[in-house]
């Protein structure tokens, strides 16, 4: 535990579906904190019952987490330890905390990290995808408007791409995936250390029709992974990136000609040929 007057606070990574997945470390320390603080009281006292303990829990989530602040500011000052707890995983990764975290920090108290499961890792170890960059985008937005403009933004992204999915947009998600994407790999991680956790691997729309033979595997909880964009070399580079000047040039009611200048005094190049892209750019959108 913590040494000297003040005590620390203990981000503690929970088991996110097979309860021998947490640490013997995580499991000693939740049995000498003062309190912890939890996303789900209801869900976490399930956890301190199996683990045979008996701790005071504070509910600690999106809605509340800037007012428990001063009391967990307080608790420390005060030679308390507490630890907090997500209802799966690593706290602050797609859960609650992040405020709670800063504020501590800033204010001079210790945060501790007691490392344990984690669905993104868990799913990105096992995926077979490139592991050595990768872009976490947590969960998607709800509307499709958005979430479609949000991966429309990492569709040139060299890394594998990786994002949080629940069950009632899954197919949804995958039907943008497949649009946006077209036969681009995807790897999809359903129910991760659970009964029945599955790893699919094709391209979106081949997992979307086997989940309609299929509808159990569209139940459950979703790390999806898309492979990253094949790199560019410079040249072409340079065509996507002009071809996508001159669309928001366009876009904004600047001329054929006065964009294809732009565009040319930025990347070199024949005036010329940038005309003829922006005048095949607006006569497409006629």
């Amino acid at each position: 535990m913590s040494e000297g007057c003040e005590g620390a606070l203990y981000v503690v990574a929970t088991p996110i579906g097979n309860l021998e997945d947490l640490s013997p470390r995580a499991a000693r320390l939740l049995g000498e904190v003062s309190w912890v603080a939890a996303e789900d009281t209801r869900h976490s006292a399930r956890l301190l019952r199996h683990l045979g303990i008996d701790k005071p829990l504070v509910s600690l989530h999106e809605h509340n987490e800037a007012s428990r602040v001063t009391a967990l500011r307080d608790a420390l000052a005060s030679g308390q330890d507490v630890a907090l707890i997500s209802d799966a995983g690593t706290p602050l990764i797609s859960d609650p905390g992040f405020v709670v975290v800063r504020e501590l920090r800033a204010s001079g108290h210790r945060v501790i990290p007691v490392p344990g499961a984690c669905a993104l890792v868990a799913a990105l170890s096992a995926a077979g995808l490139a592991t050595d960059r990768f872009l976490f985008e947590g969960f998607l937005p709800a509307k499709g408007g958005a979430r479609r403009q949000r991966l429309t933004a990492a569709l040139e992204r060299e890394e594998t791409l990786v994002y949080y999915e629940s069950p009632h947009r899954i197919q949804a998600t995958l039907q943008d995936i497949s649009a946006l994407f077209g036969s681009r790999r995807v790897v999809l991680a359903r129910e991760l250390t659970k009964t029945f956790e599955t790893f699919l691997d094709a391209d979106a729309e081949t997992l979307l029709a086997h989940m309609r033979e299929d509808p159990n595997q569209a139940r459950g909880e979703f790390v999806i992974m898309v492979a990253g964009a094949e790199p560019r070399d410079d040249e072409t580079q340079a065509l996507v990136e002009g071809e996508a000047w001159l669309a928001a040039m366009l876009a904004e009611g600047v001329g054929v000609k006065a964009a294809a200048t732009v565009v040319a005094s930025r990347l070199g190049g024949r005036k010329k040929y940038w005309y003829q892209c922006a005048q095949a750019l607006k006569e497409s959108d006629a």
